[in-house]
């Protein structure tokens, strides 16, 4: 790609197998930037056609666009979300945001809960695609469809126990087999109570829908008041729509900064600038000088966490690489240890040295639903295991559909500065992959749920593309369990 680029409003895409939305930046480390700039790779690509050009001259490069920073102003005005909700509408039954002619922003599910006890456990299917979960306006939890939760426990309520769940719309997916990417609570939402050795499920029904249109007009009528507090009576951060004014005496390109905010959407002068999220890696938003005007300028966040500080400065260059995760993007919790002792692997084998796909066969068919692959060593002699993609192939040698996967355990994967982890192995992308830690050991073992019983006949492995292929698995084993696997 010759030039970057930005994700202009909310429309940004997602990737699929497994669930990425993309940021709303595609800088995409190009050799132009998001903001025209020229970058060191730039000149090295200059430098490199200048040897093949013979006497040609080469086009002066043109004057740049110089940024500006804005010094840091604070927000001195909340809407807040649960004081300005648009009027309800009433289904007995969940249905999307689609149903509800709503294609983009935010959509609340209210109902009252039976009585419940301490423990309750709250399965939403699905929620699509980030859902925040309020027991009487008490925040309970999150479901991160990244990262396939669908279940939250609830603290003991009693009859009448209002229940929102806020569901936030990020990226639609828009390639493959799940380009169909409805939002909002897809199918229902499910109560189960432990009763002696028996579960009792109900499913909740009766609920009043709230759309939150991710449009200006929507946010800017909000009732705004002078901001008192960063938390509400129960101590925790407040959902809600931000305004600030900051001035500008000369516009120009800038990157708004927003480090100390939640998650939400951002809109200055009325332009939609795009989508903000506290984990990163992307803090700043591109704004075009065109964008502002000289003299006071209007910015507007629809936080859906709610701000740890209310204030924002624009900086003259970007922040795309800063992670702030609350726990590491690994699929291992701490302490967890696969056991695979006693399991008899269905099939022991080995990987050709070489680019390009491989197929391997079990011996007979087996059914089940958990599939782990442990990979004894590589071919380069190295502690490093990569898999760039991956099918399971059903009795008849065709390949299983993999949108219901999700990762449940991997020994490693390099997630500090760089996003390996090893869902990337059935994303539909080829140029990524599941990358272990360099200093991590062999073997290496990774599980994945199919997402129901299957029948399986092989599998279909892609090293990476480079010609040295980096990690590339030599001897390996394969284990199928109907029931998930000991850790």
């Amino acid at each position: 790609m010759t030039h970057g680029g930005t994700n202009w409003g909310h429309w940004a895409g997602a990737n699929s197998p497994g669930f990425a939305p993309d940021v709303t930046s595609y800088d995409y480390d190009a050799p132009i930037s998001e903001s025209e700039q020229t970058t060191p790779k730039y000149w090295e690509l200059r430098k490199t056609l200048a040897k093949y050009m013979g006497e040609q001259k080469q086009a002066k490069v043109p004057a740049l666009i110089k940024p500006i920073r804005i010094r840091s102003f604070q927000f001195t005005e909340v809407a807040p979300l649960f004081s300005n909700l648009p009027a309800a509408k009433c289904d007995e039954h969940i249905r999307t945001m689609e149903d509800y002619d709503q294609g983009f922003g935010s959509i609340l599910y209210r109902t009252a809960l039976p009585a419940v006890p301490d423990g309750a456990l709250l399965t939403v299917n699905e929620a699509h695609d980030y859902a925040q979960v309020f027991v009487d306006g008490r925040y309970i939890g999150k479901l991160d469809r990244c990262n396939g939760e669908k279940q939250i426990t609830l603290p003991s309520c009693h009859q009448g126990t209002r229940l929102d769940i806020l569901v936030e719309a990020m990226g639609r997916i828009n390639f493959g087999r799940s380009i169909k990417d409805y939002k909002g609570i897809t199918d229902r939402v499910e109560l189960t109570v432990q009763m002696g050795d028996h579960p009792f499920v109900c499913n909740l029904k009766n609920w009043e829908v709230f759309n939150l249109a991710d449009t200006y007009d929507f946010y800017k009528d909000m009732e705004f008041k002078p901001i008192r507090s960063l938390t509400d009576e129960h101590g925790q951060r407040i959902p809600g729509c931000y305004r600030a004014t900051f001035e500008v005496k000369k516009p120009g390109d800038t990157f708004v900064n927003f480090e100390t905010w939640g998650k939400g959407l951002v809109y200055v002068n009325g332009r939609g600038l795009g989508r903000i999220w506290e984990i990163g890696p992307q803090q700043t938003l591109y704004v075009p000088g065109c964008w502002l005007e000289k003299g006071i300028n209007e910015v507007l966040v629809f936080d859906i966490v709610g701000p740890r500080e209310t204030r924002s400065e624009g900086l003259d260059r970007p922040l795309l690489e800063q992670l702030q995760m609350s726990k590491p993007l690994m699929h291992r919790n701490e302490n967890e240890n696969l056991q695979l002792a006693t399991e008899k692997p269905v099939l022991a084998g080995s990987f050709c040295s070489g680019n390009g796909w491989q197929e391997v066969k079990f011996d007979s068919p087996v059914n089940g639903r958990y599939f782990c692959l442990e990979a004894l060593n590589a071919h380069d002699g190295s502690r490093l295991a990569c898999i760039a993609e991956m099918y399971a192939l059903d009795g008849q040698g065709n390949r299983l559909s993999r949108e219901l996967w999700t990762v449940k355990y991997a020994d490693s994967e390099d997630v500090a500065y760089v996003n390996r982890s090893a869902d990337k192995f059935f994303d539909l992308q080829e140029s990524t992959y599941w990358s272990t830690r360099s200093e991590d050991a062999y073997p290496h073992t990774v599980v994945i749920d199919l997402g129901t019983e299957c029948t399986l006949g092989g599998i279909q492995y892609l090293p990476r593309m480079e010609s040295e292929i980096p990690g590339g698995i030599k001897f390996f084993k394969v284990y199928v369990r109907k029931d998930n696997f000991r850790y």
